[in-house]
């Protein structure tokens, strides 16, 4: 696999079939217009299953490749929760890390009892990576994170707001991927909370999807000088 398919691809959180593995790598290092030719004769589980493996961005820009009818049956048939990040994602412009949102997995209220978290994070993990649990309040501000090992440690009886570690650092949307990179150089936190400025959590970034995609826009950059296009530059 070469090293734009390891930029590319997020750290997929299942194993690809091994005869999907030859699709997926063609998948990656194609430009979004030919990724969204060669995914157009599969079904829409499949397609969505395929581009739930990328990180978002890349998602995306495969996904705006389709024609509008192919790509609402696509977001149809997406689980409630990407289908809903996916879309907010879009508004975001490129390069910012609104574009590179996962969705917000693991949030629960102040009260809830380690026991009754514990429970949803196991049937959680079944789908997802899960690394913090965030806590938030009615209006879905980020009111602290929990740490996978402060909830093993802790008494099934207590309660998340018990154990958080409250204010939490978190990234804004419209943060651009320099920015992010210069506000997370000292922290190496495998995922960081994505809030508005009012503090509403509305995503997650997972900070090995930062890095990978500040060096591919880095490898990029000679080729802007010749007039190669940013798809091209991509293959």
């Amino acid at each position: 696999m070469s090293e734009s398919t390891k930029a590319i691809a997020s750290g997929a959180v299942r194993e690809i079939e091994p005869e999907l593995r030859e699709l997926f790598t063609k998948v990656v290092e194609h430009d979004p217009r030919e990724a969204a030719k060669m995914l157009e004769p599969y079904p829409d589980e499949f397609v969505v299953q395929m581009l739930e493996l990328l990180n978002p961005s890349a998602a995306l820009n495969i996904l705006q490749r389709f024609d509008l009818a192919r790509r609402q049956r696509i977001l149809a048939t997406a689980s409630t929760e990407t289908d809903r990040q996916w879309m907010r994602n879009q508004t975001y412009p490129e390069r910012t890390i609104g574009r590179l949102m996962q969705p917000p997995l693991a949030v629960f209220r102040p009260q809830t009892t380690v026991a009754e978290a514990t429970e949803q994070i196991r049937h959680l993990a079944r789908k997802a990576i899960i690394t913090y649990a965030f806590v938030t309040d009615d209006q879905d501000k980020l009111l602290g994170v929990v740490v996978m090992r402060d909830m093993l440690l802790a008494q099934s009886g207590q309660r998340l707001d018990e154990i958080m570690l409250a204010n939490p650092f978190y990234l804004t949307p419209d943060m651009s991927l320099t920015d992010a990179m210069r506000a997370v150089l000292v922290r190496h936190y495998p995922v960081y909370p994505v809030c508005e400025k009012t503090g509403r959590l509305i995503g997650l970034l997972r900070g090995q999807m930062l890095f990978e995609a500040e060096a591919i826009e880095l490898s990029a950059q000679p080729g802007a000088m010749v007039g190669v296009e940013r798809e091209e530059r991509l293959t």
